[in-house]
């Protein structure tokens, strides 16, 4: 009776202690059990019992002009977790670049989407980039080449399609723009892309 006793204590206090989340901007609804608070620009997310599991930081995305008829990152209002994944951003010269974080709070797809959709049914598509060194300038300077393609992605990071090779993107501030995305996944067996303005199927081999 003493042991059960000192028990139901110890549970009490444990729950006595743990606080909820104060001064809080914004709450987002609940999605796979965590739910997105904001204060200021930074964004953290909790439990069902409202103990927060990833601390506030200023990496997790959100677009606060976000808008319904939008697509990709534009129309992310503000973050939840989809399958298991977040989206997250920095910023390589200036461009917004995305990569997703667990459940944990731990960076699980590196950044390296330029535009994306939230994982549905284990994938996204999106536009990713890769940096290709060329060589030197006569001044010494490196020489690099960007290469981009559309993708159909799982939430391992894996790519498991190509859909189209972009062109036409520019990797400097003042002239870069998001690119839209030309692909969407259909269910997890089909996806649709655009092509020379129309629209084609092609059937996923997993």
């Amino acid at each position: 009776m003493k042991k059960l006793l000192t028990l139901v204590i110890i549970v009490v206090s444990t729950n006595a202690v743990a606080q909820l989340p104060k001064g809080l901007d914004e709450v987002a609804p609940y999605s796979e059990g965590l739910a997105a608070v904001r204060q200021g620009n930074q964004w953290a997310f909790m439990d069902e019992s409202g103990t927060v599991v990833i601390d506030f930081r200023s990496d997790i995305y959100w677009n606060k002009e976000a808008k319904a008829n939008e697509d990709g990152v534009k129309a992310i209002a503000y973050p939840k977790f989809s399958n298991g994944r977040c989206l997250v951003v920095k910023l390589v010269d200036e461009i917004p670049i995305y990569g997703f974080i667990d459940a944990k709070g731990d960076l699980v797809i590196e950044h390296q989407f330029l535009n994306v959709r939230p994982f549905e049914d284990g994938f996204t598509t999106g536009i990713v980039y890769e940096t290709v060194l060329r060589g030197q300038n006569e001044f010494k300077l490196n020489i690099y080449e960007y290469k981009f393609h559309e993708v159909v992605m799982n939430v391992d990071g894996e790519i498991v399609d190509f859909m189209n090779r972009r062109y036409n993107i520019q990797m400097k501030k003042p002239r870069y723009k998001l690119p839209k995305i030309a692909s969407k996944m259909l269910n997890s067996q089909l996806v649709a892309f655009k092509k020379a303005g129309n629209w084609e199927l092609k059937k996923l081999n997993l």
